[in-house]
């Protein structure tokens, strides 16, 4: 584990990004060290850029850790939760991001690929949920934030484990926020389109072409511009907003 910036004075508020090494979830980290939490930055394969998003959010002033856990493993997310309460307080914040992409047509997708996705996508969801819930519960406070896709929204050939479990994140969201919301706890989803990350970068002049074709703003999105969208339900402006699926796609969806 890696942490800087740890002082006797802690923020209000502790955050949890799940895979924000890189990417979307590294982008969403900084926004809420930005914004005066304390964050808890989770990998589970890439710990050396787990520590850099904690030594850049460490340059800023804030306070950071990072933590190395398998969300879809129940286990070690009871372990993940038990550190971080350690380090740094109790879960306050909790933005579901962990995700992967095992692309194939339905015909040719075997169930290690369809399992996989489900697990990381969604299972890891119920569990840091489910832990995250136990103290907010107790507190009567909390903000849970699941992040969707819009092909859980519109669907996306070679993509039926992906959009399966992105579907899943907003059902789940939804139930969630109905169960738990007479504790002062919101849950929402966001929902982000073509993001510009690492996952993008390898598609060749013609598939982007023809992709931002599909994107009513004919860019791809900043993962900065998703950062801000969960900034904001993570604060208290947002209260009165649960149950939400908010899609930050640039018009694909339309």
């Amino acid at each position: 584990m890696a942490r800087s910036g740890l002082s006797e004075t802690a923020p209000q508020r502790v955050a949890l990004v799940t895979g924000s090494s890189r990417g979307i979830g590294r982008a969403i980290a900084l926004r809420l060290a930005a914004t005066g939490h304390a964050v808890a930055v989770n990998y589970s394969s890439h710990a050396d850029a787990a520590k850099h998003v904690v030594e850049e959010i460490a340059e800023t002033g804030g306070i950071a850790a990072a933590f190395g856990a398998d969300v879809g493993r129940a286990d070690e997310v009871t372990r993940l939760f038990a550190e971080i309460e350690a380090e740094l307080g109790p879960v306050d914040v909790l933005v579901n991001n962990a995700g992967i992409t095992r692309d194939d047509l339905l015909l040719r997708m075997d169930e290690d690929e369809w399992n996989d996705v489900l697990r990381t996508n969604l299972t890891s969801q119920f569990l840091c949920s489910k832990a995250a819930v136990r103290s907010m519960v107790r507190r009567r406070w909390g903000r849970i934030i699941c992040i969707s896709s819009v092909s859980g929204v519109a669907g996306n050939p070679g993509q039926t484990n992906y959009a399966a479990s992105k579907a899943g994140v907003i059902g789940f969201a939804k139930a969630l926020a109905k169960e738990v919301g007479s504790r002062s706890i919101t849950v929402n989803a966001v929902a982000p389109g073509f993001i510009e990350t690492d996952l993008t970068a390898d598609l060749g002049d013609t598939a982007q072409a023809a992709l931002l074709d599909r994107i009513a703003l004919r860019r791809l999105g900043q993962p900065e511009e998703i950062a801000a969208v969960v900034g904001y339900l993570a604060s208290d402006d947002a209260a009165y907003i649960t149950g939400q699926a908010i899609v930050v796609d640039g018009g694909m969806a339309l």
